[in-house]
Parts: C-alpha cells; structure tokens; sequence
C-alpha cells in the first residue's frame, strides 16, 4: 500500500515539475509575452471574424443529426461482435432489427434531401 501511494505522489511530482518547466521555458523564450494582441485567443492574435454566438444554418442539423446515427451505430456494432460469438443468432436477429430501424432512419433522411447540399 505505501509502494503504491509513494509511486502515485512520485509521478504526481515528476508531472508539476515538467509543467511548471513548461511553463518556465515558455515565458523565458516568448518575446510576445507582453503584447496585447497576442492575449487574445484566436488566430494567434487576431480578430475573430465572426462572433462567437453565430448561428449556423439550419441545413447542418439534419446532417449532424444523421451523422450521430451513424457514430451510435458503430459504438454499438463493437461490442455487438463480442456478444456475437457467445449469443449466436439471437444476437444477430437483434443486430438486424437494430440495423433496420437506422437503415429506416437513413432512408427517411434521404427522401428529405439531407444529404443535398444547396
């Protein structure tokens, strides 16, 4: 138990130590600490274009909205493949209906032109 707590305070030590040297190295080697305009936290300096509460157009929900579906399809297709071997076709029969209900998904998507960009 003490090996263990001493190796957790040791590696704890070792990283302030880097990121304080991090930080020492930094503001000793930057000439651009003290300039205003290197504050600012965008484009190194620059003035942000647009504000930071722009909207974006609505032609972009849709296709974050299937391109979610997509993402929770593979998260879910992973462990499926381990179940797989030990479930056999009860698994496979799930996976297909889960399948079914995107693929529906996806097709009521396209009937709505999601996927054109006009």
């Amino acid at each position: 138990m003490t090996s263990a707590f001493a190796a957790v305070i040791a590696v704890t030590a070792v990283a302030v130590g880097v990121q304080a040297l991090v930080v020492v190295r930094q503001r000793w080697n930057d000439p651009y600490t003290s300039v205003a305009p290197q504050r600012v936290p965008i484009l190194g300096g620059g003035e942000p274009a647009t504000h930071a509460w722009s909207r974006f157009h609505v032609r972009y929900y849709p296709m974050t909205l299937v391109f979610v579906a997509f993402e929770m399809e593979m998260m879910f297709m992973y462990p499926w493949a381990v179940v797989y071997v030990e479930e056999g076709v009860k698994a496979l029969v799930e996976m297909g209906m889960f399948l079914t209900i995107l693929g529906v998904g996806i097709v009521y998507a396209y009937k709505e032109r999601v996927f054109s960009w006009q």
